[in-house]
């Protein structure tokens, strides 16, 4: 009987679908420094890594990755992030609190949007007034 080693090869992994941490940064769009420093922070799990220690990255990694990226775009907190994956881990969570944050977070968007629409006013108006 032939055992399955516990940490595979990385040739093996990737017929696997997993991926290194090149491939996972080019399929997210998140650096492999910033991957490595959610993982050191704690916003991703250490991932599993082959007998050469490459680091090794599934779907649902890929999707947690973009999700940091999108919300990091998006104007979030490093601390509003950590909190959404934590209510996000936790399928017994309340849906009260989830709604709660969402809410709080619209409505700050909602004033960056204002500021942001009064600042492209002033440079409209800027632009308007050079010759």
């Amino acid at each position: 009987m032939t055992r399955k080693p516990l940490r595979p090869e990385l040739a093996d992994a990737l017929e696997q679908g997993l991926h290194n941490i090149g491939q996972a940064s080019e399929l997210t769009g998140v650096s492999a420094k910033m991957i490595r420093h959610y993982e050191d922070i704690g916003l991703i799990a250490p991932p599993p890594r082959t007998f050469a220690n490459y680091r090794l990255y599934g779907d649902p990694e890929l999707h947690r990755l973009r999700f940091i990226k999108r919300a990091r775009t998006l104007g979030f907190s490093m601390e509003r992030i950590r909190t959404l994956l934590a209510l996000w881990d936790n399928p017994h969570r309340a849906s009260a609190e989830v709604k709660q944050l969402a809410r709080t977070h619209a409505a700050e968007l909602g004033e960056k949007i204002r500021e942001l629409q009064a600042m492209q006013r002033t440079l409209e108006t800027l632009a308007r007034q050079c010759h």
